[in-house]
């Protein structure tokens, strides 16, 4: 539990950083879209214990329903509105972000195979 809180803690720091700091557009546009993918898996694995896999197919499919949104403009209106649900969210469709979502979950799967001593 320590090890997933401490993780989160550190994606999110990184996150933030990239976009404060606005990173080169390659960091902040792709980079950061990659490291959502981990922050929001280590988030939820504080509160679940579902199998790394699951989970991090679930966090993968919640990327790609989040530009799914995006592509078809139903949340256009409020967006308008909400500056928080604009960052978190984003307005734009991009398959590139998909890509990212992809790269996030394969790191996922690849440092819970390689660096951690519970059995997944």
């Amino acid at each position: 539990m320590k090890r997933n809180i401490l993780i989160f803690t550190l994606l999110l720091v990184t996150e933030i950083a990239i976009a404060v700091f606005h990173f080169h557009k390659f960091v902040r546009g792709f980079i950061g879209d990659v490291l959502v993918i981990p922050l929001l898996f280590y988030f939820l694995r504080c509160f679940t214990r579902l199998r790394t896999l699951y989970l991090a197919g679930l966090v993968f499919l919640l990327g790609v329903l989040v530009e799914l949104v995006q592509f078809s403009g139903m949340l256009n209106p409020l967006l308008k509105n909400t500056a928080v649900l604009r960052i978190v969210v984003g307005t734009t469709f991009d398959w590139k972000d998909i890509l990212a979502y992809g790269i996030g979950t394969l790191l996922i799967l690849f440092f819970e195979k390689n660096y951690t001593y519970e059995n997944n």
